[in-house]
């Protein structure tokens, strides 16, 4: 474990606001909405419907976020990295139907990336209403809060490609304000209806959900204050599981005030309806009101931030475990794990964008939230499962009566938030746009790697070095290089024998194979060297990390300077150019894969073969997502043949020969 997961294995004070700053940004701005929603879904306002409320929205916060993620969850350690994908990476050699739920989990999450920023952002900013001479200007869902929110969304998507090292350290004090904030608040009220400790009895919650009107749907609305439990367990990697879990007390605490606060102020206000009021800012005193608004609209914007940077973390994870095609990769600052995808940052910037243009409210973008998270959630509980059972080894019966548990409860929001389908086709079709690429990009590598053949490397060693030797044949470069899948060192691709040999014949005077071999540990950066033929071909194996950018380019003229540094590798007399010319005498021979016309195919195969080489088209190229300069490239295209189409029906029915 590197120096940086070691450091987060004890408590620290960084720790503890690095987990303030990026862990509870979502989970600690439901409260401006939260509430609010059970209210005017509930629909008549009294003691039950409040108590129910906050009844339910504690024991949410006990048992789908404290007991399932900061207790049991976070178990679920990848060398120190969590997330869907890690827990994946730990879980998949015991059944490959198991890629199922770590791509619809990850195309849940990814989709709520598009209404986290738009719904924390705009209750932040209708917060302004509740000012008395702005009452007028600043009315939900007019134009002028729209346009605020999407200015402030935009600003928010352009600064990534800058990263965030320079504002990142004040996110932790902004965080730690701002759940002082929620506490303070809350106690400011409770003590006026102390009464209101006896909400947290879990009769009141069951009575709410049995006995109301609208009893079980309201369970819709009580899931927005658990929306970012998630959240802990994807970003684990940025503070460690003990950070976590302290500073989780803390976070709860002030929720739970805060939420008890709203409770108290409603009952107070001896009112059958909100009457269009936010609980929220209505407890905050007049004289702390623009100061609370501003707290809220930072708050909420680290809270976007996080779940952007989350994204990006989660693609760049897929692109390793191959559900996602090669994008560009960008690193914006020399922090580790920080890392900036264009494509995905603008996909999710026009996403808000029609979110915010689309519901124009707070409350309108409630009635849409939740469900993406509820499935999201329950594709970690089926693989914390075999975590549990195969990993932890922990007694069959204790593993089902744990899941079970939360199988019914998530089952239960998921049913409830099923209602809101019909408000959320958007994003739906965001969804299942995102899991239907990743289940054909998956897929479709299967298939075609499927059809590689290898052939014993040995065999044609000589003649790999008569070659090299062989003065008449024009030379294609000093060296060239081979990105082979074979992992053992004494096999090779047939496509690459047949790249070196036939058509027009490659000379060098050295051929390196660089085999590239994805761990299931997040940070591995490791290399192995083999020379199977004296001074003519050379294997390096890479060992990456599934978070380790593959920059191929970078580590293969490291690997060369370490060879000549240690005298593994003389070539300094040899060849002068690749140590003068900074190592820039070699090309780097790239396959390209282009569906033959010849295949017949099954319809399932041949709509995910179809789909991959045109989604390919649109996907960042071998040479790019290597790092590779298009100077020192050499791209070869490959038909494939997965399914030779038949002729047997074919025959003669003539012959003629012309006169002599």
């Amino acid at each position: 474990m590197d120096a940086h997961h070691r450091h987060f294995k004890r408590i620290t004070t960084a720790g503890l606001l690095i987990a303030l700053g990026i862990i509870y940004g979502d989970i600690g701005t439901s409260p401006l909405y939260t509430f609010q929603t059970i209210m005017n879904d509930g629909g008549f306002i009294d003691e039950h419907l409040v108590f129910g409320a906050i009844s339910c929205i504690f024991w949410t916060l006990t048992l789908q976020t404290t007991f399932k993620y900061v207790i049991i969850t976070l178990q679920a350690d990848n060398r120190g990295e969590g997330g869907v994908f890690s827990l994946y990476a730990l879980v998949r050699r015991f059944g490959p139907k198991l890629v199922f739920p770590a791509i619809i989990g990850a195309g849940t999450l990814l989709a709520d990336g598009i209404i986290t920023p738009p719904i924390t952002v705009t209750s932040a900013i209708e917060g302004l209403n509740m000012v008395p001479w702005l009452k007028d200007v600043i009315v939900p869902g007019n134009n002028l809060v729209v346009e605020i929110v999407l200015v402030i969304i935009l600003a928010l998507f352009i600064f990534q490609r800058f990263g965030t090292k320079i504002v990142g350290g004040a996110f932790g004090p902004v965080m730690f304000l701002w759940f002082m904030m929620l506490g303070i608040l809350g106690i400011s009220q409770i003590i006026h209806y102390p009464h209101i400790f006896l909400a947290l009895n879990p009769k009141y919650g069951l009575e709410l959900l049995t006995a109301h009107p609208k009893g079980f749907w309201l369970l819709g609305a009580v899931f927005l204050c658990t929306t970012g439990a998630e959240a802990l367990y994807s970003d684990l990697g940025h503070c460690g599981k003990k950070n976590i879990q302290a500073s989780w007390i803390f976070v709860k605490v002030t929720l739970i005030l805060n939420y008890l606060g709203q409770g108290a102020w409603t009952l107070l206000q001896h009112k059958t309806s909100l009457d269009g009021a936010n609980p929220f800012f209505a407890i905050v005193p007049h004289w702390f009101l623009l100061p609370s608004i501003l707290i809220a609209t930072c708050a909420s914007i680290i809270a976007s931030q996080a779940l952007i940077s989350g994204s990006f973390t989660l693609i760049s994870e897929a692109i390793s475990l191959n559900f996602w095609p090669k994008v560009t990769v960008k690193f914006p600052t020399n922090i580790r794990g920080q890392i900036y995808i264009p494509s995905i940052n603008w996909i999710l910037c026009i996403g808000c964008f029609l979110v915010v243009l689309y519901f124009r409210t707070s409350e309108s973008m409630t009635a849409a939230y939740g469900f993406s998270i509820t499935i999201a959630m329950l594709m970690t509980t089926i693989l914390m499962f075999y975590f549990l059972r195969y990993v932890k080894h922990y007694p069959l019966w204790i593993v089902s009566v744990i899941m079970l548990l939360f199988i019914a409860v998530e089952s239960s929001f998921f049913v409830a938030n099923a209602v809101k389908i019909v408000k959320r086709l958007f994003f739906l079709v965001f969804e299942l746009g995102l899991i239907s690429t990743m289940y054909i990009w998956f897929n479709a590598r299967k298939i075609t790697n499927r059809f590689l053949s290898f052939v014993h490397l040995n065999k044609y060693l000589p003649q790999v070095a008569a070659l090299s030797n062989d003065v008449t044949t024009p030379k294609t470069s000093s060296h060239l290089i081979y990105l082979t899948k074979a992992d053992h060192a004494n096999q090779i691709e047939k496509r690459v024998l047949t790249s070196i040999f036939e058509k027009t014949p490659k000379r060098a005077d050295m051929y390196w194979l660089i085999h590239l071999e994805r761990t299931d540990e997040p940070f591995t950066m490791e290399y192995g060297v083999e020379e199977m033929s004296e001074g003519k071909v050379i294997r390096i194996d890479f060992r990456l990390g599934f978070r380790v950018q593959p920059r191929i380019g970078l580590m293969f003229r490291s690997v060369v300077k370490d060879m000549l540094q240690n005298k593994e590798l003389n070539i300094l007399q040899r060849y002068p150019a690749l140590i003068a010319e900074n190592l820039n005498n070699y090309k780097f021979v790239i396959f390209e894969n282009v569906l033959s016309y010849d295949n017949e195919f099954s319809v399932s195969e041949g709509f995910i073969l179809n789909s991959y080489f045109a989604i390919n088209k649109l996907a960042t190229s071998d040479s790019k997502a290597f790092g590779l300069d298009s100077s020192q490239i050499l791209v070869e295209k490959i038909p494939l043949v997965v399914t030779p189409k038949s002729c047997d029906n074919l025959k003669q029915v003539f012959y003629k020969r012309m006169p002599i």
